[in-house]
C-alpha cells in the first residue's frame, strides 16, 4: 500500500463514540480505513475527503438511522462506497441492507469490505433499481447524492412497501427539490414529504438533511406495476444484468 494513501487514514474523533456504540465502532473504523485508502486508490473517494471521512460522510450517514424503524429490511440505491448503506448496516446490526450499484468497480469494493468486515445483514446486487422494479420491496429505501427528488422518486418508490417509506439524504435544496417534484408527487401518490434535519445538537457535525417520502393511501399500493403504470412512470432503457451475492458468517 502507499505509504502516501496510508498517512491519510483519519483518526478517531470523539464525535464518533457519540454516532457508534462501543462494540460497533471498531467495525466503523475499519470501515473508515478502507475508505480513506482502497477506497482513495480505486477513485471511490477524493483523497481530500480522506482527513474528514468521520465528520463529512460516516457521522452523517449514521444519523440518517433515526428515521429508520428497528428490524427493517433497507435497501440503499446508488451505493458508491457504501454512503449510507453500510455505514447504517455498521451503525444498526437490526437492519437487513440490501445495496444496489451498477459499476463493476463499486460492487467490488464493497463485496470486499463485507466480507472483511464480516457484515452478514448486507446484501451487495450489482444492477439498477429499476432491475428490482416488481421483484422486491423494502421498508425503507435509501440514497445519498443520486439524483433530483422528481427523478429518485421514479427509482426508489416501486421499491418502498405499502407501509414503508424512501429516505433520501439530501442537501440545503431540499425543499425546492420537493416543490420541483409536486407533479411526480402527486402522480406516485405520495404522502406530504417530510424535511428532517438531524444532529442539530452535534457541534461537532453539519447537520444531515433527510427527505421522506411515504405512500399517501397504504390501501391503494400494489405492486408489482401494471405495465401501463411502469411504462409511465419508471425511465426507459433496458436494464442492466443484476448478480446477487450474499455474504454469511
Amino acid at each position: 500500500m502507499d505509504p502516501a494513501v496510508s498517512r491519510e487514514t483519519p483518526s478517531t474523533p470523539e464525535v464518533a463514540r457519540r454516532a457508534f456504540s462501543s462494540a460497533r465502532l471498531p467495525v466503523a473504523e475499519a470501515y473508515a480505513a478502507l475508505l480513506a485508502t482502497d477506497g482513495v486508490v480505486r477513485g471511490l473517494i477524493g483523497p481530500r475527503e480522506a482527513p474528514r471521512l468521520w465528520d463529512r460522510h460516516l457521522v452523517n450517514c449514521a444519523l440518517l438511522g433515526e428515521l429508520l424503524p428497528d428490524q427493517a429490511e433497507v435497501c440503499d440505491i446508488g451505493s458508491g462506497a457504501g454512503l449510507p448503506g453500510l455505514v447504517l448496516a455498521i451503525a444498526r446490526p437490526d437492519l437487513r441492507l440490501t445495496l444496489v450499484e451498477p459499476l463493476l468497480r463499486r460492487t467490488t469494493f464493497l463485496d470486499e469490505v463485507v466480507e472483511r468486515l464480516a457484515l452478514d445483514n448486507v446484501e451487495v446486487v450489482r444492477g439498477r433499481a429499476d432491475a428490482l422494479h416488481g421483484v422486491r420491496t423494502f421498508d425503507v429505501v435509501t440514497s445519498r447524492a443520486v439524483a433530483p427528488l422528481d427523478r429518485l422518486l421514479s427509482w426508489s418508490m416501486p421499491l418502498v412497501a405499502p407501509t414503508g417509506a424512501l429516505v433520501a439524504m439530501k442537501g440545503s435544496s431540499a425543499a425546492e427539490e420537493v416543490a420541483g417534484a409536486a407533479e411526480e408527487l402527486r402522480r406516485w401518490g405520495c404522502a406530504e414529504p417530510e424535511i428532517h434535519l438531524l444532529g442539530e445538537d452535534w457541534p461537532e457535525v453539519s447537520p444531515t438533511v433527510a427527505l421522506r417520502v411515504a405512500w399517501a393511501d397504504p390501501r391503494q399500493v400494489s405492486w408489482p406495476l401494471a405495465p401501463a403504470a411502469k411504462k409511465r412512470h419508471t425511465a426507459g432503457g433496458r436494464s442492466r444484468s443484476t448478480s446477487k451475492r450474499r455474504h454469511r458468517t
